[in-house]
């Protein structure tokens, strides 16, 4: 060979090596090619605020042997990466970091800190970079995207400014998921629940002009203080008469009215609810249907506001028991009940979030959603595995109205300027000249910033160069597949279906393949509270890329979480051992001139059956990547190459390649075999280990540019050998039987036996004569003799029934007459005293009536044991007097 294998496979030695050749010969680059079919897909950007977790490794693995498939398919493949700017979650990074230095972002202003957050994001921009570059990621870093740089925010105002233009964008009063730690509205996707311990407030409300009282429970108290109505149902004889009266509300002391509305379950509680639009979506529902007013009695830091009266400036949590105190004082609390509740809390931060009616930007979905569904629904759209149909149907099927619109500096900004004269607003690409209302010149742009995700929607068709009618787009989209996880279904997915039919006409991929997340060896999700989360780069240093990336899709099934062994990891990197040693066996073996595919008729039994092995396992691992079954393929990959291949072929290989010297030709065919094997091999598990593929090949095949450039294995019809496959299965078969007995049987390895295998299939007796030499070292055979018939077997041979033939080990071939006799009648003294013990034991009187009963019933369970093992004893030494 040109180059030889170094001893020992060191990662560290060639990984960085690699992944530079591949970058400057531009391999990860896709252009344009109408000769050629185009296989597309985006990366999930992952945020600006951090270091990537096993999560994102898991996320772009997947993505990395999809592409690189494709890639060896003879596919266009393209593939693209970016990050994203994360709005909320990077401006509190930022302010943070200044509060750190003592800065507060005020000080700074609005460009002052966008300058700052910029200087960020090239920070964390590079150090994603890396690291996704170390996973052996092979996007086209020609192309990379950011979801604020130029073309993105070209894309993200064209979409809002149609919207709106469509009617689809407005802005309104609605009750809206306030974080007041945050200061920012979000979106009912960026919202989690969790159970808490809370209690129900039972509380009095006088009716009005009578001695009556109505009885409400909230979970809420403090909210009582923006109260304007009691609701009961239309229906409920218990309440009609007072239906258009007013109560007095406790503590506030003002009269607000009893309203009949549907909403209401009269069967719960009392029937009868407190009312407060401000502060409830549901109420704010009500309110609207009853023209009530709305009155917001918080401030954006969830502390009580002017409106509170006396409890104006406490905390939410701190108005909370001082309003429960006076109203216990006064004689309005009938009883607390406990009572555990789901509570919405920020998906960023945590807090708990308060429902606030505020001015904001939000879209309409009920037209935008229909095609979204209607795509699942016709088969343009599917995902893997199809049980996320329902997650997804359910999200589009009660969406409401989107907020969009964020409180903070980072992000997009909204393309309204309010005229500074009259107060209203227009929708434009830049500022306008003059207000079309009242002609003033005079204008300021809107502060708000939109969701993140609103870009984000854009991603699969903004990254191609939309709003303009570029060649990229016209060619590489709608992309193929996204791989994401069940976590961002809503948040990202459904908005990217229903944005790219409403932009472009049509799904912006054909299908979603979801995986789970990365857990830790108890089944925990990784946080940095439980300080369970795991580097994926240190598991690389200390293992390799190749290592890390075949447990995570090791036994990976779509959709399912899985759990992160460091154990799984050194049998990966075992596996990887493994590949090395006997490639680098087979190298060491082979000379510069065999190359040459040699005459079918020097090929042998075990030779057709290896390439047979190997072109069905091409043809299964093909269908498997196709139906997205990567966990699977790989499996099949691993198993081949150790069992069949390094296990068997290769074993078998030694005889020919130790006596090439006698018969060349042979030792020239099986190491050509030896060669086609581990090229089809290492292509197919390219995809999932590509470093040390990549390094095996371009020695094993120095006249090719590029394993991951070179031709997906398909299947021969003319390697397809069921008969030599048949052959030797039997052989395998017979060998670990052979093995079995003689393990049994204490025979060390260094003794030779004949193996007599009787057979009267005529094609299996010929498979196993002709490859006598090359399996004699499995079987620890001196001879072996293939025959139709048991003549010529001693009766004292020990046999091994496998299916289709029986094999046969003469016994004085196995043991040493004289020692295993005297072995035996060691054996059979010991278990003759063990027998006298427990029967004496069993006989004793006193043992029977005062011992445990599962002490004696253990004592008759050895005695049972014992002569059953005395007797095969005694068999085996009459069978060795024979």
């Amino acid at each position: 060979m040109s180059k030889e294998l170094a001893k020992t496979y060191d990662p560290k030695a060639i990984e960085e090596k690699l992944y530079e050749r591949w970058c400057e010969n531009k391999y990860f680059h896709a252009e344009v090619d109408r000769s050629r079919k185009p296989f597309t897909t985006v990366m999930p950007p992952p945020n600006i605020t951090g270091k990537l977790h096993m999560g994102h490794a898991l996320d772009n693995t997947l993505q990395d042997i999809l592409i690189r498939y494709k890639r060896m398919q003879g596919y266009n493949a393209l593939w693209i990466p970016g990050t994203d700017h994360a709005a909320i979650s990077t401006e509190v990074k930022v302010t943070n970091q200044l509060k750190e230095e003592g800065i507060d972002k005020k000080e700074l202003g609005r460009e002052g800190f966008l300058e700052r957050t910029w200087q960020w994001k090239e920070e964390y921009t590079g150090t994603i970079e890396n690291q996704l570059k170390k996973l052996g990621i092979s996007c086209d870093w020609d192309r990379e995207r950011f979801t604020m740089d130029e073309g993105c925010s070209k894309a993200v105002e064209e979409v809002f400014i149609k919207l709106y233009e469509k009617g689809y964008i407005y802005k309104g009063s609605r009750i809206i998921n306030w974080c007041p730690k945050c200061k920012t509205s979000l979106s009912d996707a960026e919202v989690e629940h969790e159970e808490q311990a809370g209690n129900f407030w039972h509380i009095k409300y006088p009716i009005v002009g009578t001695d009556r009282f109505l009885e409400i429970a909230t979970t809420r108290p403090e909210t009582m203080l923006g109260d304007t109505a009691i609701a009961v149902h239309p229906d409920d004889e218990r309440y009609k008469d007072i239906v258009g009266k007013n109560v007095l509300l406790p503590l506030v002391n003002k009269e607000i009215p009893v309203v009949a509305d549907y909403y209401v379950d009269k069967e719960f509680g009392t029937g009868a609810v407190k009312i407060t639009p401000a502060h409830d979506p549901n109420d704010f529902e009500v309110g609207k249907r009853h023209n009530l007013e709305e009155i917001n009695i918080m401030n954006d830091d969830a502390t009580i506001n002017e409106k509170g009266g006396k409890y104006a400036g406490m905390d939410r949590y701190e108005a909370r028991k001082a309003i429960v105190e006076d109203l216990k004082e006064q004689g309005y609390l009938v009883e607390i009940e406990p009572h555990s509740h789901n509570v919405g809390t920020h998906d960023r931060c945590g807090t708990t979030v308060e429902p606030l009616i505020k001015q904001q930007w939000f879209v309409k979905m009920e037209e935008l959603a229909k095609p979204a569904i209607e795509a699942l629904k016709t088969g343009e759209l599917k995902f893997v595995p199809e049980r996320f149909n329902k997650i997804y149907l359910h999200w589009l099927e009660n969406i409401k109205d989107w907020c969009i619109s964020r409180q903070i500096w980072w992000g997009h900004r909204i393309p309204a300027y309010y005229c500074d004269e009259c107060g209203d607003f227009v929708v434009a690409r830049e500022m306008p000249e003059t207000c079309p209302h009242c002609g003033c010149t005079h204008f300021t742009q809107d502060e708000d910033t939109l969701d993140t995700w609103f870009s984000s929607a854009l991603w699969p068709f903004s990254t191609l160069g939309w709003p303009d009618k570029t060649e990229d787009l016209d060619y590489f989209y709608p992309t193929d597949v996204l791989v994401t996880g069940y976590d961002i279904i809503f948040f990202w997915v459904i908005r990217m279906v229903f944005s790219g039919y409403e932009h472009t006409g049509k799904s912006p991929f054909h299908t979603v393949l979801i995986h789970g997340l990365v857990r830790d060896s108890q089944g925990r999700k990784m946080s940095k509270s439980l300080g369970n989360g795991i580097d994926p780069l240190e598991v690389i240093d200390q293992y390799g890329c190749d290592a890390l990336r075949l447990t995570l899709v090791t036994g990976n099934a779509p959709g399912n979480d899985m759990r992160f062994y460091h154990e799984r990891v050194e049998s990966s990197r075992n596996f990887a051992n493994k590949v090395w040693n006997a490639s680098r066996f087979i190298m060491m073996n082979m000379e510069e001139n065999v190359v040459a595919e040699p005459d079918a008729s020097l090929l042998n039994e075990a030779d057709k059956w290896i390439l047979s092995r190997v072109n069905r396992l091409a043809k299964d691992v093909t269908e498997n990547m196709d139906k997205f079954e990567l966990g699977i393929a790989v499996q099949k990959v691993y198993d081949f190459i150790w069992d069949e291949f390094c296990d068997w072929y290769v074993e078998t290989a030694k005889y020919r390649i130790y006596h090439k010297e006698e018969e060349k030709a042979a030792a020239d065919c099986v190491l050509w075999v030896l060669k086609t094997v581990l090229k089809q091999a290492l292509k197919l598990l390219h995809p999932f280990m590509p470093f040390i593929t990549e390094e095996i090949y371009s020695v094993l095949v120095p006249e090719e540019e590029s394993l991951m450039m070179s031709e997906w294995p398909q299947f021969h019809a003319e390697w397809d050998f069921p008969a030599e496959e048949n052959v030797m299965e039997h052989v395998k078969e017979i060998t670990r039987g052979i093995r079995n007995m003689r393990a049994e049987m204490n025979v060390p390895n260094n003794r030779k036996t004949k193996v007599y295998v009787v057979c009267e299939d005529t094609e299996i007796c010929d498979g196993i004569s002709t490859l006598e030499n090359s399996i004699k070292p499995l079987m620890m055979a001196e001879k072996i003799l293939v025959q139709q018939t048991k003549e010529n077997i001693a009766d004292n041979a020990v046999s091994v029934v496998v299916p289709d033939a029986v094999v046969y080990l003469p016994l004085e071939d196995l043991v040493d007459f004289e020692q295993e006799m005297e072995r035996l009648q060691k054996e059979e003294e010991k278990l003759k005293k063990e027998i006298k013990r427990a029967e004496g034991m069993l006989s004793n009187e006193r043992f029977i009536s005062k011992a445990p009963e599962a002490k004696v019933q253990e004592e008759r369970e050895k005695l049972e044991k014992y002569t059953q093992m005395l007797q095969q004893v005694q068999e085996r030494m009459a069978g060795l007097k024979k």
